[in-house]
């Protein structure tokens, strides 16, 4: 699992990066905290499928899962 979470963090700090915004601009986008962003890009945050969700999206991106 922290395997999973170290990879979703790295693709969402790519995508605020690819986006232009800081972890700050992102969370107020959002409605959460930098310090939460920040967990999550470090892959220490344990968060459900609908906050990754809202995260992507205020990136401008979609959310797809498969389960292979």
């Amino acid at each position: 699992m922290e395997c999973d979470a170290f990879i979703i963090g790295e693709q969402l700090k790519d995508e605020r990066l690819r986006a232009g915004l800081t972890q700050e601009q992102l969370a107020d986008k959002i409605g959460t905290k930098k310090s939460f962003i920040s967990r999550v890009e470090r892959g220490h945050a344990d968060i459900q499928l609908s906050t990754l969700v809202k995260l992507f999206q205020g990136l401008g991106r979609k959310v797809s899962v498969r389960v292979i």
